[in-house]
């Protein structure tokens, strides 16, 4: 019989703690306090001494990586959630109200995505709408609404940075699907460039969601209007919508809508 878990001395448990994030690049306190045996109160305070030293980053919910973030490029999923968190609420909203009874949707994985899906569980008008997402954060946040919604989730391989879901096997489900609306996040909207994103097994996973839907809606907050990354995910001709903030520059919007594309604007902040 398995005995309790003994947890190693505190400077000990602390670096393995450091070394475990590093490789994640983000770990929450409860997934902490499981794998060392240790209660959610010590595990913040081993946090807060890790990101007194520099040694981390303290984020909502865990700690990130720092170094992590920096060198590839891409912020943890908890960090991007402290930037234009009132313009992705609305973004989140105003997406929302694409939505009807009936449908099925794709939320991509993304903090703006996220705040669509919370857009979505305060709808009550809402039912029999089927939810297809790579992201489990989302698929979590819904099963509030459950069976109200019915909600699926890709599978595939686990990105921690992101909470998100890629190949192998991610794709799998969504060759088999046909959803009215993808809701797609991306990292860049550019007139010339496209949708572009930061990191490739995601890039992969989001084209193949615009392919499985029959309408995309790409969300993105004022900030990465005009910017262009690495990965191309879609041109601007197999976009249909953009739902970007009001905060969105005069000369971005008119640039993409120029080019094509129709952009939306979500209400401005009160």
């Amino acid at each position: 019989m398995t005995g309790p878990v003994e947890s190693p001395p505190a400077a000990a448990r602390r670096e393995q703690m450091r070394l475990l994030i590093e490789q994640q690049g983000f770990a929450r306190v409860a997934q902490l306090s499981v794998q060392f045996g240790i209660s959610e109160v010590t595990v913040r305070a081993d946090l807060d001494a890790l990101a007194g030293s520099s040694a981390v980053q303290r984020v909502h919910g865990g700690a990130l990586a720092e170094a992590r973030a920096v060198t590839t490029g891409e912020r943890a999923f908890e960090l991007s959630m402290l930037a234009a968190s009132d313009e992705k609420r609305r973004i989140g909203i105003r997406a929302a109200e694409l939505v009807e009874s009936g449908q099925a949707i794709v939320l991509d994985v993304g903090t703006t995505t996220t705040a669509i899906a919370a857009a979505l569980l305060a709808r009550a008008d809402l039912h029999d709408v089927v939810v297809i997402t790579n992201a489990l954060n989302i698929a979590l946040a819904l099963e509030p609404v459950i069976p109200r919604f019915t909600v699926i989730v890709t599978g595939g391989t686990l990105r921690p940075l992101q909470h998100s879901l890629v190949d192998p096997l991610a794709g799998a489900v969504l060759e088999h699907i046909r959803a009215d609306i993808a809701f797609i996040g991306c990292s860049g909207v550019d007139a010339v460039a496209g949708v572009t994103n930061i990191n490739l097994p995601e890039a992969d996973a989001k084209r193949r969601m615009i392919q499985a839907a029959t309408r995309c809606v790409v969300v993105a907050d004022s900030t990465k209007l005009g910017v262009a990354h690495l990965s191309r995910v879609a041109p601007l001709s197999e976009i249909d919508t953009l739902v970007t903030g009001a905060e969105a520059e005069e000369s971005a919007v008119r640039a993409l809508t120029d080019a094509g594309l129709d952009v939306v604007r979500s209400a401005e902040s009160r």
